[in-house]
């Protein structure tokens, strides 16, 4: 088993120093899934909510909290991300896909970034409309995939495959 990048030799947890990796444009995609009850649903797509628009309100956390990542993950570099999009589709009539993009020009890659904005998102959706719905599920949180780097490419198996 390889050593993990974020340890140190006594197996400290330090932040890796990325001084003297080359500038490459980097992008990773992340999503996340919220159930909910079938009448949540409508409400969210009808715009009935009494919160306001949900899914704007979550567009716009998710764009927050990737720029916010390296204050909520302690070993994370701060960032000058170039872009971050969160985008939503249905999968069923209860069920939510948020799917999270973040670009970047840097020495370190953007996965935690699309993470954070997919989970955020999540959260909001959660937060506008637990008042009609506290059963909401957040799940199947999870790097789709990446570009950039010196590791290259990841794509997720479900995405090669064309979603489950």
């Amino acid at each position: 088993m390889s050593k993990l990048s974020h340890t140190d030799e006594a197996g400290a947890a330090r932040m890796v120093d990325v001084g003297d990796k080359s500038v490459t444009k980097r992008v990773a995609v992340a999503e996340a899934q919220v159930r909910m009850l079938p009448a949540t649903a409508e409400l969210i797509k009808s715009n009935s909510l009494k919160k306001g628009d949900v899914l704007a309100a979550a567009r716009l956390a998710g764009v927050m909290a990737a720029k916010k990542t390296s204050d909520l993950i302690p070993l994370c570099h701060p960032l000058a991300i170039t872009s971050a999009n969160v985008e939503f589709s249905w999968a069923s009539k209860c069920v939510i896909v948020i799917t999270a993009t973040v670009k970047v020009d840097g020495k370190t890659g953007v996965e935690m970034e699309a993470l954070t904005a997919a989970s955020v998102a999540g959260l909001t959706i959660y937060d506008m409309a637990k008042a009609v719905d506290k059963g909401m599920e957040i799940t199947g949180l999870r790097l789709m995939s990446k570009e950039g780097g010196k590791s290259g490419r990841y794509i997720h198996a479900a995405e090669k495959e064309g979603r489950e």
